[in-house]
């Protein structure tokens, strides 16, 4: 909006400075124009909003093949409304700036092209508005929002965003700046380029860098989840896993499974089905947890019990039972989700077991590793807790050396015995997990490519308002004798150098913010994917160096006498 406002401005230069000339006040020349651009931009609200209320039907109408559950459209004039204040809002902010240094150069700097590159903000009033408004803008993001931890997020994570991209923007043109003199003129002029007064930089580092960051952290993410589902999971995971085996079949469903699969290993647990009642006591709807362990609250959860330490257990607090122990009722927590639910030991857990109210202390606390896709549970409890509850029984089995025939017999074989027992086979979920995880990678980075393409808009706003100057420089610099070839290389350097910089940024930015996600979030081994470098470089130089060679061709014909008179 900013860069649209400052083009929008400098082409009206001539006629600001005929205000001036005849007598129009600084203060009557910014409300012109505050009025004019208010108008452009509610034209442009009008039409994003007639576009967004659209959107949800055409995308229910062309995406009925891929989402299982039908969806409806809806008109909603609360949204919309909201929308429309943001745009805004989004526009006062962001052109109130430019518009202030344009009511205050003088009509002689205008007339001979000059003053709107002046360093230095505008008046304090105008500053101070334009502060009120972002500050306005964020409350409201804020406030209309279901989730308003996450937007308070989002929000700090947008202005840190916006602060390292101007550091970086400021760390290339020091570097420029303090560059040995070199004897290439064309790189000479491309460094000069980019550390002077007015200079490109800025733009385009805030532009490209805020959606080149992100396409690099969500493309890691995602190959980094495709690669635990197609590569390590499988190597890890079972077979099978076989669900609701009754207690009477519980020995002939494992000799069949021994006797169709002799060098697989077995692994069996008793299974019951329970919600959390009560925490300390205390009912579980009455209790502030948060999101993080919410959703062990919510609903059924699998319910075991064992005498022994599982060999996939890791006690980090407390002590395991003795086999024969018969006192008061104890459990075992998941150690991530008792913490995040503030739960430590000695306290006490109710859960309800086919309609009866169970309540057990916590012993002790154990490492979870869910992503083993083995037998995991929240809560493993003492066997005198449930001693005469009727169970079924959870099994899996797992065997590297079988294949895809040996994995049809099997399911056949157990099918045919027993036909009330669920059977899962691991690598038919996995392929489904894959397919789905592609198709959401592929949902998140079409709304990043939209983000992309605003940097690409941006980024074009940001050559139109430097259109003026870079035609200032094409022609001072070809009466000094430079060639056409010669400018075309220091543009095109210019450009090279900026991408570079705004792609190496992208790439460590998003590649800590991938790793923090999936290695922290997730609890995965993290990989950097050098593909993912060469694509962000790739991206970047096509863009800045394409659309900064597109606007300065045509700056390149400009004539000199008409430019020359004006200077």
């Amino acid at each position: 909006v900013a860069n649209a406002v400052r083009a929008y401005l400098d082409g009206k230069r001539g006629v600001i400075a005929t205000f001036k000339s005849l007598g129009a006040s600084g203060g009557f020349v910014f409300a012109i124009y505050l009025v004019q651009i208010l108008l452009i931009a509610g034209l442009g609200i009008v039409l994003g909003l007639i576009l967004g209320a659209a959107m949800p039907f055409v995308a229910s109408a062309l995406l009925q093949s891929v989402i299982p559950v039908p969806a409806q459209g809806g008109f909603y004039p609360g949204a919309l409304a909201i929308a429309a204040l943001f745009g805004l809002l989004v526009t006062l902010a962001f052109a109130l700036l430019p518009l202030g240094r344009a009511r205050d150069v003088p009509a002689t700097a205008l007339f001979r092209e000059m003053g709107f590159e002046s360093r230095g903000l505008p008046r304090l009033p105008y500053v101070g508005a334009a502060l009120t408004i972002v500050l306005a803008l964020a409350a409201l993001a804020i406030l209309s929002a279901d989730d308003r931890r996450i937007a308070s997020i989002f929000v700090g994570a947008t202005v840190f965003a916006f602060l390292v991209l101007r550091l970086v923007a400021a760390l290339v043109q020091w570097l420029a700046r303090r560059s040995p003199r070199l004897r290439s003129v064309s790189l000479r002029l491309a460094l000069g380029n980019i550390h002077r007064p007015g200079a490109l930089t800025p733009s385009v580092v805030l532009s490209l860098g805020l959606g080149l960051t992100l396409l690099v952290t969500l493309a890691l993410i995602d190959g980094n989840l495709r690669r635990q589902i197609s590569g390590s999971l499988p190597e890890r995971a079972p077979n099978f896993f076989f669900v609701d085996i009754q207690s009477s079949d519980v020995d002939a469903f494992a000799g069949l499974v021994e006797k169709e699969a002799p060098q697989g290993m077995l692994v069996k647990v008793p299974m019951l089905r329970g919600r959390i009642m009560e925490l300390n006591g205390i009912a579980v709807d009455k209790v502030k947890v948060p999101a993080d362990g919410a959703w062990v609250l919510r609903g059924d959860r699998g319910l075991t019990y064992d005498a022994k330490q599982p060999e996939n257990a890791t006690l980090t607090e407390g002590k395991w039972w003795p086999q024969d122990y018969s006192g008061e009722p104890l459990v075992s927590f998941s150690a991530e989700e008792g913490k995040a639910i503030g739960l430590k030991l000695g306290d006490t857990v109710t859960v309800n077991v086919l309609g009866r109210n169970v309540t057990a202390r916590i012993a002790s606390f154990r490492q979870v590793e869910w992503e083993t896709m083995g037998i995991n549970f929240v809560m493993i409890f003492s066997p005198n807790t449930f001693a005469g509850a009727p169970h079924g029984w959870l099994a899996t089995l797992t065997d590297r050396k079988a294949t895809t025939a040996d994995d049809a017999r099997l399911l056949n074989a157990v099918t045919r015995a027993f036909p009330a027992v669920t059977t899962v086979r691991v690598k038919d979920a996995l392929d489904i997990v894959n397919r789905l995880v592609a198709q959401l990678g592929t949902a998140i980075r079409a709304a990043a490519g939209v983000a992309l393409i605003a940097s690409v808009l941006v980024l074009s706003g940001a050559l139109a308002a430097g259109n003026r100057a870079r035609i200032h420089d094409a022609v001072v610099l070809k009466t000094l004798g430079a060639t056409r070839r010669t400018l075309i290389a220091a543009f095109s350097l210019e450009y090279v150098l900026i991408g570079l910089a705004t792609a190496l940024f992208a790439l460590a930015a998003g590649g800590v913010a991938a790793w923090f996600v999936v290695a922290r979030i997730m609890t995965l081994p993290s990989h950097f994917m050098p593909e993912v470098a060469v694509a962000t470089i790739l991206v970047s130089l096509a863009v800045t160096v394409g659309i900064g060679l597109a606007g300065t061709w045509r700056v390149l014909g400009h004539k000199a006498a008409p430019v020359l008179r004006e200077l």
